[in-house]
């Protein structure tokens, strides 16, 4: 008997979905089935999907397609799909559902006939705006990865139009940067950055990655942890103090990007300071 409630227990669905504070982002989702299939159903967003585990079977548009763990899979809205296991120990998978900002309607027809692309660059860049956005405080950096990906994914669908060639461009790079060095604390959306300089979101940050050799979000939050460890040191803040007054989310945040950059986390290394120890 408590065999088979633990067999009744596995096949149970487990999901967790939320809507982020990033533009274009309707719905991240993300699922582990064992035994679930969706019945034939449409969505009004783009579904953008990458399974990390097992397989996924699907008919869209009366063609039947899978989902095996290197591809990228991206439904158009309005289209009915399905959706079963094509394993034995079902699939685990990770969701964007996107908004039209993101991609239009007129990409429908080009996602229809090739939902499933295998991209591995595409792959990881989905897996790390995945990471960027499970937790709060990195909205910039997942703006920044969402923006790189919808151009990849419309060079798949558009390929004879392609995309721009990667030029320098130092002067909206050094814009992009003062605009940022005026809002560490605060911060700034790429949307808005992208509209104060008069850029195409992408070129912006293609733009200031060529020229500083760092993405924008990792600008930020480099100079983010400077000022933390100033704070710590000559103010003997306390690491939830300092993450506030910093521009970080929490605690949490700070230490997450303090330890990355420093090799500690920020408690460490304000003891080190009050020791007299050097701050590195």
């Amino acid at each position: 008997m408590a065999g088979r409630r633990k067999d009744q227990r596995s096949t149970q669905p487990n999901v967790s979905a939320w809507r982020p504070c990033v533009p274009g982002v309707v719905e991240v989702f993300h699922a582990h089935y064992t035994e679930y299939a969706y019945p034939m159903h449409v969505h009004d967003a783009w579904t953008l999907l990458i399974v990390d585990d097992g397989a996924v079977r699907y008919d869209l548009d009366r063609h039947e397609h899978g989902t095996p763990h290197d591809t990228v899979s991206l439904l158009p809205p309005h289209v009915p799909h399905n959706g079963s296991p094509a394993t034995p120990d079902g699939f685990r998978k990770r969701v964007l559902y996107l908004d039209a900002s993101r991609l239009g309607d007129e990409l429908i027809g080009a996602a229809v006939d090739a939902p499933d692309l295998r991209d591995p660059v595409l792959r990881r860049r989905v897996g790390q705006l995945h990471s960027a956005l499970a937790l709060p405080g990195d909205e910039l950096e997942a703006e920044s990865r969402l923006t790189l990906i919808g151009e990849r994914l419309r060079a798949h669908l558009r390929p004879a139009e392609g995309t721009d060639p990667a030029r320098r461009d130092p002067v909206l790079a050094r814009r992009l940067r003062e605009l940022l060095d005026e809002r560490v604390v605060a911060g700034i959306g790429l949307e808005e950055a992208a509209a104060l300089v008069s850029a195409h979101p992408a070129h912006l940050v293609r733009a200031f990655s060529r020229a500083y050799g760092i993405a924008p979000h990792q600008y930020l939050m480099s100079r983010r942890v400077d000022r933390a460890r100033r704070l710590l040191l000559l103010a003997g803040g306390s690491p939830a103090d300092v993450a506030g007054a910093t521009g970080f989310y929490d605690q949490a945040h700070l230490t997450r990007h303090f330890k990355r950059l420093v090799g500690v986390t920020p408690g460490r290394y304000r003891v080190s300071g009050a020791r007299g120890a050097p701050g590195g």
